[in-house]
C-alpha cells in the first residue's frame, strides 16, 4: 500500500506473484501475477501475464490477461491477448489486439441485466485505433 510518498508501484519483469494485488496508487506490471488486481490505474507491459480479474479506474493493457477486466477507461494495445470478458465505460482497441470474450458497458453490468440490450445513446464510448 502507499506510504504517502509514492505515486506508483512497479512489479518488475523478474517478479512472479501468486495472490491478489491491491494498490491505492497507480500500478505498472511487467511480471507475472496469478490473482486478482485492484488499483487506481494499471499499465501492463507487453511481456506481462495476468491470470485473474483486473479492476481499475483506468487500464492500459499490452500483455496477456486470462480473466475479466473492469475499467472506466480501458485501452487495449495491439500486443494484448485477452481471454475473458471486458467491462468498460470508455474503450479503445488498437488494430491487431486479440480479445476472446464479451464486451459490455459497465452500466449494463451494474444494472444486472442478463438479457443483452442496446446501450442508451451517449451511454458508452467505443474507439478503434489504427
Amino acid at each position: 500500500m502507499a506510504n504517502g510518498n509514492s505515486t506508483f508501484s512497479v512489479i518488475g519483469s523478474d517478479v512472479s506473484i501468486k495472490g491478489d494485488v491491491s494498490a491505492s496508487v497507480d500500478l505498472h506490471v511487467d511480471g507475472t501475477i496469478e490473482g486478482d488486481i485492484k488499483c487506481a490505474s494499471l499499465v501492463q507491459g507487453e511481456a506481462s501475464v495476468i491470470t485473474g480479474g483486473v479492476s481499475a479506474d483506468s487500464a492500459r493493457m499490452s500483455g496477456k490477461v486470462v480473466g475479466s477486466i473492469t475499467a472506466k477507461e480501458l485501452v487495449i494495445l495491439k500486443s494484448a491477448q485477452i481471454e475473458g470478458d471486458v467491462h468498460y465505460d470508455a474503450l479503445t482497441i488498437e488494430q491487431g489486439a486479440q480479445v476472446d470474450g464479451r464486451f459490455a458497458p459497465n452500466s449494463r453490468r451494474r444494472s444486472g441485466d442478463s438479457q443483452p440490450s442496446r446501450p442508451a445513446e451517449g451511454d458508452t464510448k467505443l474507439q478503434v485505433a489504427s
